[in-house]
């Protein structure tokens, strides 16, 4: 019916829409892109297996001096939220395999978010070599650039037509590892913070962590609205995330009642804008 569009109908400007690799031909440039895929995939694996500690470096929260540990400040999860990192890794895999199947190098959707895919592999690897090496500041660099690399990467993915499971493997990898970016993010700019000497006390550092929680809700309302329906793979993480940073300040140090319940709402306020902005997004 003319003037109805759904959540796919809308791309950018010169993006292209089909899917279909049997309507382009696949060029030298599709062929570099996909082993750049694969190249930055393994990049991504090993600085996991560096981040990790099980063979080479320190694990995350051991390394720097413990400056991102559960403890460090009130915005930390507890340790066991970093296990979602095992189900991120597994669903890059996925992707990359997806992405370098001959069948998906001229794919209208593989050429939107190759390159971007790749990019956040790399900046994935970079942020754990700046954390196992102390240098903490970079991190925060490091990690806004991956949170702003992620969050373009499925606003350009929403519209674009991808053959076979493509849109399902985009959407799903994407959207977990941007929700727990999201969420990682503000707990690094925390610990180097306090790693800094920057304590403003308890009661307004309780504050502080109040409104970062409140503009993570935010956030999530505004990806929500922008990233179609990778928007339920967003929040899923970024409710484990707050999750775990509840169960942290409620039986953990540093505890903190405030910010504990803090999380717990933000956590069921992030679905709840979630699920406004898809029934918004499927009137419009």
């Amino acid at each position: 019916m003319a003037g109805r569009t759904t959540e796919r109908s809308h791309t950018g400007a010169g993006t292209p829409t089909s899917g279909s690799a049997g309507t382009a031909k696949a060029s030298a440039a599709d062929r570099v892109r996909q082993a750049a895929v694969l190249l930055a995939a393994v990049v991504c694996i090993l600085g996991g297996v560096l981040g990790s500690g099980v063979w080479i470096g320190e694990p995350v929260a051991e390394a720097a001096g413990g400056a991102l540990s559960a403890d460090a400040t009130f915005l930390a999860p507890a340790g066991a939220a970093f296990s979602v990192w095992s189900v991120i890794y597994a669903a890059l895999v996925v992707f990359t395999v997806w992405h370098t199947l001959p069948g998906r190098a001229a794919d209208a959707l593989a050429r939107t978010v190759g390159w971007w895919a790749a990019a956040s592999m790399v900046l994935n690897a970079v942020w754990l070599l700046s954390i196992q090496t102390s240098y903490l500041w970079l991190s925060i660099l490091v990690i806004l650039g991956l949170a702003l690399v992620l969050g373009l990467l499925l606003v350009r993915a929403n519209g674009v037509e991808g053959a076979g499971a493509g849109p399902v493997v985009v959407g799903v990898t994407f959207g977990l590892y941007l929700g727990w970016t999201s969420v990682a993010t503000c707990a690094n700019v925390a610990a180097v913070l306090v790693d800094a000497g920057v304590d403003p006390g308890r009661r307004v550092g309780e504050l502080v962590g109040v409104g970062v929680l409140a503009v993570v809700c935010l956030l999530v309302w505004l990806l929500a609205t922008r990233v179609g329906v990778a928007r339920w793979a967003v929040v899923a993480t970024v409710v484990w995330g707050l999750a775990w940073i509840a169960v942290g300040r409620l039986g953990d140090e540093p505890e903190s009642l405030v910010v504990g319940v803090a999380a717990v709402v933000a956590a069921g306020a992030s679905v709840l804008l979630t699920a406004l902005a898809s029934r918004t997004v499927r009137r419009s």
